[in-house]
């Protein structure tokens, strides 16, 4: 017994040690990040007038899209808690804060047939979030090895899906995973958890949500799948350099938007939390820039702004 104890104050040491150094690490890094005001989208969502006879989406805030696709309602990586981080019970978050409010509450998504979690990190998986939205008629999708996470919540159904593989869920809604350049632990310990991007297809409709995605050539290989009408790719946390092998430039994610295909552009992962050196508005200025004469393919350039896109009329987009 006295060995087991001696090993576990071994281990309590070794967590303690682990978090104090993460939280030196942390306080340094932060020091190096632009503090912008915080501040309320400049446009408001109206979900409940949306039409199920056309596509409808919305940018909540990082990489939170809601989505009316005829019908089918769908969230990316809902996060809309006003800080992202390590728990230490109640409101005590370690972690950073939203500079930019999320565009609708979760009270106003209601229940979406559909989760979309691209993978585990603290700012696109939040128990927070997801233990609101929580119900019996909502069916999750997630990366590999991720679905313990939600173990204790109660969806209809949680589905992991990994490398090209793909599910046709009610109605013929098809979400086939496309594979990324980032990583997924959650934690040090969580070595196993996955990482994925997802296509969507739906009557006649594709889309493509990366999640989070350092640049890859790998995106030529979507055009297999037919024409993609809008990419939705993160331009954010990208300095200092080093930030790269996870992260890409607005550049690269340029190219992988021309490489993907894709008809149309929605940048995501920016102007939301401090997560990198670079000021919160550059991302969207250096994609515009590179963008030059083609920046009408942009969709999306503020929080809470929507495009609704007539089905009869797709490749015709109307931001609002």
């Amino acid at each position: 017994m006295q060995v087991l104890l001696w090993i576990l104050g071994i281990l309590v040491f070794l967590v303690i040690a682990m978090v104090t150094l993460a939280l030196i690490q942390y306080a340094r890094v932060r020091k190096l990040h632009p503090k912008p005001d915080y501040k309320h989208p400049l446009h408001k969502p109206t979900p409940n007038e949306w039409s199920d006879d056309q596509v409808t989406f919305s940018w909540i805030g990082h990489s939170t899209l809601y989505f009316n696709l005829m019908g089918k309602t769908i969230i990316t990586d809902p996060v809309f808690s006003e800080k992202v981080g390590v728990s230490l019970g109640g409101p005590l978050v370690i972690g950073p804060k939203r500079h930019t409010a999320a565009a609708l509450s979760v009270e106003e998504v209601g229940m979406p047939d559909l989760i979309l979690l691209s993978h585990a990190h603290l700012d696109h998986l939040d128990i927070p979030s997801l233990k609101r939205l929580q119900n019996r008629e909502t069916e999750v999708i997630t990366a590999h090895n991720t679905s313990p996470l939600l173990k204790r919540m109660s969806f209809r159904r949680v589905l992991e899906l990994g490398g090209r593989e793909e599910v046709v869920l009610a109605d013929g809604l098809k979400i086939i995973a496309v594979p990324v350049r980032h990583w997924g632990r959650r934690f040090p310990w969580n070595g196993t958890y996955g990482w994925t991007g997802y296509l969507i297809e739906y009557k006649g409709v594709r889309l493509f949500f990366a999640g989070d995605t350092a640049y890859t050539p790998t995106f030529t290989e979507l055009r297999k799948y037919g024409p993609i009408d809008i990419a939705f790719l993160p331009i954010g946390a990208y300095s200092p350099d080093s930030y790269q092998g996870a992260h890409c430039t607005p550049e690269q994610a340029w190219q992988m938007f021309l490489d993907s295909g894709a008809e149309k552009l929605v940048p995501v992962h920016w102007d939301t939390f401090v997560l990198s050196h670079e000021p919160v508005t550059e991302p969207i200025e250096r994609l515009l820039q590179v963008a030059g004469d083609q920046a009408d393919r942009i969709l999306i350039r503020w929080h809470g702004e929507t495009v609704q896109i007539p089905l009869a009329r797709f490749h015709e987009t109307t931001p609002c």
